[in-house]
């Protein structure tokens, strides 16, 4: 199964658009998005067709959408949330102790808006973070992920980058 993970869309969804028009988003069969903002999670859904399974995060609020999701994808246990709650602008451990105690062998967070793979840890959870697809704060192009599953086997992942040629035909466009 392969699935795409995104993060930190903040209300932007061209960036959204920009990267449903990539070859390696083409191929998911379904989407995971951890929070921020879960109207875009709709948006995602809308356009693409596909399933989209989110999570609220920190600035999802008030909503009655849950703050994370365990999911049977794959043949993978699937823990997926925003990520505030766990702590992990200070590291993912928490995260994982949390995920490994509900028999998660991965675990798929945002909020920090910096691209993270972390492979399978002493907890047994591989942990991922697709970064922000609209507001990177670890280098200038947004990203997100692709991965790969099947059962007994590791997840193969894939972090890409959104083009910034975008940007700046917009601003060139901007600047008549």
């Amino acid at each position: 199964m392969i699935i795409g993970l995104v993060s930190d869309s903040h209300g932007v969804t061209g960036k959204l658009e920009e990267m449903l028009k990539l070859p390696e988003a083409a191929r998911a069969e379904c989407w995971l998005h951890a929070g921020d903002f879960t109207q875009d999670a709709d948006y995602l859904a809308m356009v693409c067709g596909k399933p989209v399974h989110k999570v609220a995060g920190n600035g999802d609020w008030p909503t009655n959408v849950p703050e994370d999701l365990l999911l049977e994808l794959g043949g993978h246990r699937i823990y997926l949330t925003h990520g505030h709650m766990q702590g992990v602008r200070s590291g993912t451990g928490r995260l994982a102790d949390y995920a490994a105690l509900q028999g998660a062998d991965i675990a798929v967070y945002g909020h920090t808006h910096v691209a993270d793979i972390t492979p399978r840890n002493k907890q047994g959870v591989t942990v991922l973070n697709p970064g922000s697809v609209a507001r990177p704060r670890d280098e200038s192009r947004g990203s997100f992920m692709i991965m790969e599953l099947e059962a007994g086997r590791e997840p193969e992942v894939t972090l890409i980058r959104l083009s910034d040629a975008h940007a700046f035909n917009f601003l060139k466009m901007k600047n008549r």
